[in-house]
C-alpha cells in the first residue's frame, strides 16, 4: 500500500515537471517579443515627448495626457493598431500648436499610416524623415506656415492616397517624382507659392479624384495628358499664371463635377469639347483672355448649376442653347464683348437666381420672358446698349433683390409693376432715356435701400410715397427734368447716407431735417432753384463727407449754418446768396480737401485758422466781398493745388509764404486791391501752371524768379503798376502759352529769348513803354494790333506797327545825289536780302503752321502731338533717351503696351507708354481722341498721375506721363522688404489718396470720369508713398472690337451719386 502511494506521488511529480518544462519552452519567445514591443513603444514615446518639449506655445497643456512610455494608452491624438504593435495614426488637427516639425523624428514610427497636423501654426521645413514612412497613406499638413520646397523624396511614399499641403508657404516646383505615387487619389496643394509648370505626365495618376493647385504661381499650359484622369471629379487651377489654350482633351473628363480655371492667362477660344463633360455642375473660366463665341455645346451640360465666363474677351451672341440648362442657378457673362440680343430662351432657366450680363455690347429689347424667372434675386444688365422699354413682366420677379439696368438706351416710362417687388433692395436705372414720372407705387418697396434714377428724362415731382422707404440709404435723382418742391415726407428717410438732387428744376426749400439722424454722408443739390436757408440739421451732421449745394439761390449766414466736420472732404456752396463771415472752424475740418464758396456775398477777412486745414487741395473764395490781408498762414497748406481768391477786395502784400506751396498749380489773385511787390518766392512754386495777378496795384518789377516756373502755361500780370524791363527768363519758359503784361509801365525792348518761345500762342503787351522789334514768332505775328498798341516804339512786320527799317534822307544837293548813287546799289542789295529773308520767313511760318495743323488733321503718315511744346522734338528726345525703346529702359509691360523710363535733355524723367502696333484699320478716330487727351491733360490732382501728352507716329504711339520713383503698389507688395516698410499708416494714406483721386474724377471733372479698373497695378507711388492712380481713358486708342480693347477704361459722361 505504501509502495502504491509512493508510486502515485512520483507520477504526479513527473507530470508536473513535464508540464513546467513545456510551459517554460512555450513562453520564452513570447516574453522576448513583448520586450521588443515595449522597446518600440518607448522609442515612439520618447520621440513624441522630445517634440512636445520643443514646441513654442503654452497650448502644450492640450498634450497633458502625454506621460509615461505607453503612447497607445490614453495619449490624446495617438492611435495604435489593434495588436498595439505601434502608433499608426497621429491626429493633432486644430490643437493650436506652434513650433517646428524638425524635432519630431518620424523614423521612430515605422507603422504610421496617417499624419494629420493641419490647422496649427507649425513653421519651418517639412523634415526629410517624413518621406521614409513607406506605409503612409494619409498626409495632411494644411493650414500652417510651413516653408521651403518639396523634396523629390516624396516619391518614396508609394502607398499615399491623400496628400493635403494647402495654405502654407511652400515654394519651388512640383517635383516630377510625385508622379511615382500612382495610388494617389486626392492631391491638394492650394494657396502656396509653387512655381514652374504642371508636370506634363500628370495623366499617369489615373486614380486621382481631386486635384487642387489653385492660388500659386504656376505657369505654362494645362498638360494634354490631364485628359487621362478619367476618375477626376474636382479640378481647381484658379489664381495662377497658367497660359495657352484650354486643351480639347479636357472633354474626356466625363466624371468631372467642378472645374475652376479662373484668374489665369488662358487664351484662345473655349473648346466645344467642354460640352462633353456631362457631369459638370460648376464651370468657372472667368478672368482670363479667352476669345471667340460661347460654344453652343455648353447647352449639353444638363447638370450644370453654375456658369462663370465673366471678364474675358468673349464675343458673338449668347447661344439660344443656354436655355436648355434647366438646373442652372448662376449665369455670369459680364465684362465681355458679347453682342446681339438677349435670347428669349433665357426665360426657360427657371431655377436661375443670379443673372449678370452687364458690361457687354448687348442690344435690342429686354426679353419679356425674363419675367418667368421667379427665383431670380439678382438681375444685372447695366452698361450695355439695350433699348426699348422695361418689361412690365418684371413685376413677377417676386424674389428679386437687385435690379440693375443702368447705362443702356432704355426709354419709356418706369413700369408701375416694379412696385410689386417687395424684396427689392437695390434699384439702379440711371443713365438711360427713361421718361414720365416716378411711379407712386415705389412707396411699396419697403425693403429698398438704394434707388438711383439719375441721368434720365424723368419729369414731374417726387411722389410723397417716397417717404415710406424708411430703409433707404441712397437716393439718386440727379440730372433729370424733375420739378416742384421736395416733399416734406422725405424727412422720414432717417437712414439716408447719400442724397443726389442735382441738375433738376426743383424749387422751394431743402428738407430741413435731412440729416436729423446724423447719417448723411453725400449731399448734392447743385443747379436747381432752391431758396431759403441751409438745412438746420446739417450744422451738427458730423457724418458729412461731401456736400455740393452750388448753383442755387440759398440764403443765410454762413457763419451760423456750419460747424466742425471731422470727416468732411469736399464742400461747394458757390453761386448762392450766402452772406456773413467765414468761420475759423473751417480750419478744424482736418480732412477737408476742397472748400469752395465762390460767387456769394461773404464779407470780412479770411481767417488765418484755415491754414490748419492742411489737407486742402482747392481753396476757392473768389467773387465775394472779402477784405483785409491774405493770411500768411495759407503757406502751411502743403497740399494746395488751387488758390482762387480773385474778385474780392483783399489788400496788402501778397505773402511770400505762398512760395512754400510746392505743388500749387493754379493761383488767381486777380481783381483785388493788392499792393507792393510780386514776391520772388512765387518762383519756387515749380508746378504752377496758371498765375493771374492782374487788376491789382502791384508795383516794382516782374521778379526774375518767375522765369523759373518751367511748367507755367499762363501768366497774367496786366493792369498793375509794374515797371522795369521784361525779364529775359520769361522767354525761356518752354511751356508758356498765354502771356498778358498789358496796362503796366514796362519799358525797354522785348528780350530776344522770346524768339525761341515755340509754345507761346497768345500775347498782350499793350499799354506799356516797350520799344524795339517784336520777336519773330507766330504768337507776335498773329496777335491783334490791340495786343501790341500803345507802346513807345514797337516795330515789326505786323499790320499796324511800323517796319524796323531806318529811313533814307531826301536828296537836297548834288552831294546828296552822289551819296544816293553810291549807296543805292548797296541799298538795293540790302533790300533784296531783306526780301529773301522775309520770303524764307513766310515759308517757315507756313511750314510751322502746317506742323501746327497736323494734330488737327491727324494724318496717319505724320507725327501729331498734344504737348505744350514741339511734339516732334519730344518724340525725337524720347527715341534718343530710350535708345529706340531698348528693353533695358522698360519698367513694365501691360496688355496693350510697354512702359519705358526716359530722361529728357532737360533732366526731366518721364514714363512713356508705347502701345503695341495696331493692325490696319484698328486706330480710333484721332480727332475725337485728341479732344479727349486735351481733357485728360487738364486734370490736376495730387493723387492722379499727370499726363503730359500723346504722340502718334507711323512707327510708335506714345503716352507720356509723370515718372514716379516708387513704382506700382503691386510691385511694392510683392517685395518682402518693401512690404515690411509699408506700415499701416502708409497703407491708410494710400487708401485715402486713391479715394481722393476717385472722388475728384467722379465729382470735380466736367464731364465726370469713371476709372472702372482700379487695381494695385495702376496705383503708383512716389518716394513719400503718396498714391497716384493711372491708366484711365487709354483704351480709346483702340477700337472697341480690337483684341486689346478694354471696355472698363475711364469714359466721360458718367455722373456718380453725390
Amino acid at each position: 500500500m505504501a509502495f502504491r502511494v509512493l508510486f502515485c506521488s512520483l507520477v504526479v511529480l513527473l507530470v508536473s515537471l513535464l508540464h513546467f518544462a513545456t510551459f517554460a519552452s512555450s513562453t520564452t519567445p513570447s516574453m522576448a517579443a513583448t520586450a521588443e514591443v515595449g522597446k518600440a513603444f518607448y522609442k515612439e514615446a520618447e520621440a513624441l515627448l522630445n517634440w512636445k518639449a520643443s514646441l513654442d506655445n503654452q497650448k502644450k497643456s492640450l498634450l497633458s495626457s502625454w506621460v509615461g512610455d505607453r503612447p497607445c494608452i490614453n495619449w490624446v491624438g495617438i492611435t495604435c493598431d489593434d495588436l498595439e504593435l505601434g502608433v499608426t495614426r497621429l491626429n493633432l488637427s486644430s490643437f493650436g500648436l506652434k513650433g517646428t516639425l524638425y524635432n519630431l523624428n518620424f523614423s521612430s514610427f515605422p507603422n504610421l499610416l496617417t499624419i494629420d497636423l493641419s490647422k496649427n501654426s507649425f513653421y519651418g521645413t517639412i523634415p526629410d524623415s517624413i518621406f521614409n514612412l513607406s506605409n503612409l497613406t494619409h498626409l495632411d499638413l494644411a493650414d500652417n506656415n510651413l516653408s521651403s520646397t518639396i523634396t523629390p523624396r516624396i516619391g518614396n511614399l508609394s502607398k499615399l492616397l491623400f496628400l493635403h499641403l494647402s495654405r502654407n508657404n511652400i515654394s519651388g516646383r512640383i517635383p516630377p517624382e510625385i508622379l511615382q505615387i500612382t495610388s494617389l487619389q486626392i492631391f491638394w496643394f492650394s494657396n502656396n507659392m509653387l512655381n514652374g509648370s504642371i508636370p506634363q505626365e500628370i495623366g499617369v495618376l489615373k486614380d486621382l479624384t481631386q486635384l487642387a493647385l489653385d492660388v500659386n504661381n504656376l505657369r505654362g499650359p494645362i498638360p494634354a495628358s490631364m485628359g487621362n484622369l478619367s476618375n477626376l471629379f474636382f479640378l481647381q487651377l484658379q489664381n495662377n499664371e497658367l497660359s495657352g489654350s484650354i486643351p480639347q482633351e479636357i472633354g474626356k473628363l466625363g466624371n468631372l463635377n467642378i472645374l475652376y480655371l479662373l484668374n489665369n492667362s488662358f487664351s484662345g477660344s473655349i473648346p466645344r469639347e467642354v460640352g462633353m463633360m456631362r457631369s459638370l455642375t460648376q464651370l468657372d473660366l472667368s478672368s482670363n483672355f479667352l476669345i471667340g463665341p460661347i460654344p453652343s455645346s455648353i447647352g449639353n451640360l444638363s447638370k450644370l448649376q453654375q456658369l462663370y465666363l465673366y471678364s474675358n474677351n468673349i464675343s458673338g451672341s449668347i447661344p439660344e442653347e443656354l436655355g436648355l440648362l434647366k438646373h442652372l442657378w448662376v449665369l455670369q457673362l459680364l465684362n465681355n464683348s458679347l453682342t446681339g440680343p438677349i435670347p428669349a430662351s433665357v426665360g426657360k432657366m427657371v431655377e436661375l437666381s443670379d443673372l449678370k450680363l452687364h458690361r457687354n455690347k448687348l442690344s435690342g429689347p429686354i426679353p419679356t420672358t425674363i419675367g418667368n424667372l421667379t427665383k431670380l434675386t439678382t438681375l444685372a444688365l447695366f452698361l450695355n446698349e439695350l433699348s426699348g422699354s422695361i418689361p412690365a413682366s418684371f413685376g413677377n420677379l417676386a424674389a428679386l433683390s437687385d435690379l440693375l439696368l443702368a447705362e443702356n438706351k432704355l426709354s419709356g416710362p418706369i413700369p408701375t409693376t416694379i412696385g410689386n417687388l417687395t424684396k427689392l433692395t437695390t434699384l439702379a436705372l440711371d443713365s438711360n432715356e427713361l421718361s414720365g414720372s416716378i411711379p407712386a407705387s415705389f412707396g411699396n418697396l419697403a425693403a429698398l435701400s438704394i434707388i438711383v434714377l439719375q441721368e434720365n428724362k424723368l419729369s414731374g415731382s417726387i411722389p410723397s410715397t417716397i417717404g415710406n422707404l424708411t430703409m433707404i440709404t441712397t437716393l439718386g435723382l440727379g440730372m433729370n427734368h424733375l420739378s416742384g418742391s421736395v416733399p416734406v415726407e422725405m424727412n422720414n428717410l432717417t437712414r439716408l447716407t447719400s442724397l443726389q438732387l442735382s441738375d433738376n428744376n426743383f424749387v422751394g426749400q431743402l428738407p430741413p431735417q435731412i440729416c436729423q439722424s446724423g447719417t448723411l454722408v453725400y449731399f448734392g443739390a447743385i443747379n436747381n432753384h432752391f431758396i431759403g436757408p441751409i438745412p438746420k440739421s446739417l450744422k451738427n451732421c458730423s457724418s458729412l463727407f461731401r456736400v455740393r449745394l452750388d448753383g442755387n439761390h440759398l440764403t443765410g449766414n454762413i457763419a451760423e449754418d456750419f460747424d466742425i466736420y471731422p470727416n468732411l472732404n469736399y464742400i461747394d456752396l458757390s453761386s448762392n446768396n450766402l452772406y456773413g463771415e467765414l468761420s475759423s472752424k473751417w480750419g478744424q475740418c482736418h480732412n477737408l480737401t476742397n472748400l469752395k464758396i465762390s460767387n456769394n456775398k461773404i464779407s470780412g477777412s479770411i481767417p488765418p485758422e484755415i491754414g490748419n486745414a492742411t489737407m486742402l487741395g482747392v481753396l476757392d473764395l473768389s467773387s465775394n466781398h472779402l477784405v483785409g490781408k491774405i493770411p500768411k498762414d495759407l503757406g502751411r497748406l502743403k497740399s494746395l493745388l488751387k488758390l482762387l481768391l480773385n474778385n474780392n477786395q483783399l489788400s496788402g502784400n501778397i505773402p511770400s509764404e505762398i512760395g512754400m506751396l510746392s505743388i500749387l498749380d493754379h493761383c488767381n489773385l486777380a481783381a483785388n486791391n493788392l499792393s507792393g511787390l510780386i514776391p520772388k518766392q512765387l518762383g519756387e512754386c515749380s508746378r504752377l501752371l496758371f498765375l493771374n495777378l492782374s487788376r491789382n496795384t502791384l508795383d516794382g518789377s516782374i521778379p526774375y524768379d518767375i522765369g523759373s516756373l518751367q511748367s507755367l502755361q499762363s501768366l497774367d500780370v496786366s493792369k498793375n503798376l509794374l515797371v522795369g524791363e521784361i525779364p529775359q527768363k520769361l522767354g525761356g519758359m518752354k511751356q508758356l502759352e498765354t502771356l498778358n503784361l498789358s496796362h503796366n509801365n514796362l519799358s525797354g525792348s522785348i528780350p530776344s529769348t522770346f524768339d525761341d518761345s515755340a509754345s507761346l500762342t497768345s500775347i498782350d503787351i499793350s499799354y506799356n513803354e516797350l520799344e524795339g522789334p517784336i520777336p519773330n514768332i507766330t504768337a507776335f505775328h498773329t496777335a491783334p494790333i490791340a495786343a501790341l498798341q500803345n507802346n513807345r516804339g514797337l516795330c515789326g512786320n505786323v499790320v499796324g506797327l511800323k517796319a524796323c527799317l531806318k529811313l533814307i534822307p531826301n536828296p537836297l544837293s548834288k552831294r546828296s545825289n552822289q551819296f544816293l548813287v553810291i549807296i543805292l546799289p548797296s541799298l538795293l542789295g540790302t533790300l533784296f536780302i531783306i526780301f529773301v529773308i522775309v520770303g524764307v520767313s513766310l515759308l517757315l511760318c507756313r511750314r510751322v503752321k502746317k506742323i501746327e495743323d497736323k494734330p488737327r488733321e491727324a494724318h496717319n503718315d505724320n507725327l501729331f502731338a498734344i504737348w505744350s511744346y514741339d511734339g516732334k522734338m519730344v518724340y525725337e528726345n524720347i527715341i534718343e533717351a530710350t535708345q529706340n525703346f531698348n528693353s533695358k529702359y522698360c519698367i513694365g509691360v501691360g496688355g496693350y503696351g510697354s512702359v519705358y523710363k526716359a530722361v529728357l535733355p532737360t533732366s526731366q524723367a518721364v514714363a512713356v507708354k508705347k502701345f503695341h502696333p495696331l493692325l490696319d484699320g484698328e486706330k480710333s478716330n484721332q480727332k475725337a481722341f485728341t479732344s479727349e487727351i486735351h481733357t485728360l491733360i487738364e486734370i490736376r490732382h495730387r493723387n492722379i498721375v499727370r499726363l503730359y501728352g500723346f504722340c502718334s507716329h507711323p512707327k510708335h504711339s506714345l503716352l507720356v506721363y509723370e515718372f514716379l520713383e516708387g513704382g506700382s503698389l503691386v510691385k511694392l507688395l510683392k517685395s518682402e522688404e518693401g512690404a515690411k516698410a509699408f506700415d499701416w499708416i502708409k497703407r491708410a494714406n494710400v487708401i485715402k489718396g486713391v479715394a481722393n483721386a476717385l472722388s475728384y474724377m467722379h465729382h470735380d471733372c466736367s464731364p465726370s470720369i469713371i476709372h472702372r479698373d482700379i487695381s494695385s497695378k495702376n496705383v503708383l507711388l512716389d518716394q513719400e508713398y503718396e498714391a497716384h492712380i493711372s491708366d484711365f481713358g487709354t483704351a480709346r486708342l483702340l477700337k472697341p472690337d480690337s483684341s486689346n480693347w478694354t471696355s472698363l477704361a475711364g469714359t466721360f459722361g458718367y455722373m456718380a451719386p453725390g
